[in-house]
């Protein structure tokens, strides 16, 4: 967790950030609302802020409105205000501009650090919230909802920077003969034992979830049809290569995929690419299985699959 401390007093600022640190915190300080929000709205904010209430430039009011404002796009952002106003309409117009507790000055550090503590606890429950509504309960993988909007998210980045995105649809071979041989807790391990396999030599910005059943659905940013095909053939092998050994038994597992690439094309949709991934899938299970194929521009421009 990552505390900001918004002080413009340089002894108070002092002061309360060497409790911070005694506490063995990672924090950061800044003396005013302007640089409190440059932070705040950057790409990875703080956890929580310290907010004081008489700021020069925007004060603490002002900056937790600020924070309220960002909505969904990022992470919440749990907020303590410090003041030395006591009056309860003033403490009425803090909690109205979104600060989530307040702590009136000087501040006490046993005061303090409750406060903190209570705070960290409803941002880990926060997050552990959020994570279930977003994974898959078995896999921890995105779940459909969430893979399926990250799909929507990279298709719209690459039309809009003109880069290529590929998409590979994967399906476990064969699983229902390993659920009919060794069982339905055995096919759990195989799902989480491949989802591992399937994310454990992804890049950090790659994305994986649970489609649905034993399919997945991985996103390579940046990756055209050659070098998605070509990473798709590397994380097949990765799955194939060792057998995944369970309570229940020992079972091999190996994946078939179908890999398709975003396109220029002005009426190409998200829809589009999904077919074409799933065009490909069907041709690998067709083929043999264990196996890669891919949706080419050629296919994609004759109008393959469509329908």
């Amino acid at each position: 967790m990552k505390i900001l401390l918004v002080e413009d007093s340089y002894i108070e600022r002092h002061k309360v950030g060497g409790y911070l640190a005694d506490w063995g915190l990672d924090y950061l300080a800044v003396g005013s609302g302007t640089e409190a929000v440059k932070l705040l709205e950057g790409a990875e904010p703080p956890n929580m802020a310290l907010l004081d209430w008489m700021l020069p430039g925007l004060d603490g009011i002002d900056v937790c409105r600020r924070i309220r404002k960002m909505g969904t796009r990022t992470p919440y952002i749990y907020t303590v205000m410090l003041t030395a106003k006591n009056r309860k309409q003033d403490l009425l117009l803090a909690m109205e501009a979104g600060a989530d507790d307040y702590l009136s000055k000087p501040v006490d550090p046993s005061e303090l650090r409750a406060r903190i503590m209570a705070g960290k606890r409803i941002l880990e429950l926060q997050q552990s919230l959020t994570f279930a509504a977003t994974h898959d309960f078995l896999t921890n993988l995105l779940n459909r909802a969430e893979i399926l909007a990250a799909v929507e998210k990279e298709f719209s980045r690459s039309g809009r920077e003109g880069k290529p995105a590929t998409l590979i649809m994967a399906d476990i071979d064969h699983f229902k003969r390993i659920n009919d041989s060794l069982g339905h807790a055995a096919g759990d391990e195989v799902l989480k034992e491949v989802a591992r396999r399937l994310k454990v030599d992804l890049r950090p910005y790659d994305v994986v979830g649970r489609y649905g059943g034993e399919e997945f659905l991985i996103i390579l940013p940046g990756c055209d049809l050659t070098a998605g095909a070509r990473r798709a053939d590397e994380v097949r092998n990765l799955v194939a290569k060792e057998p995944i050994v369970t309570p229940f038994g020992t079972a091999s597992a190996t994946v078939s995929m179908g890999v398709a690439v975003t396109s220029a094309v002005r009426d190409h949709s998200v829809a589009d690419l999904l077919h074409e991934a799933d065009v490909s899938l069907y041709a690998a299970k067709k083929n043999g299985r264990n196996r890669v194929e891919l949706f080419s521009a050629a296919a994609r421009q004759s109008g393959a699959g469509k329908g």
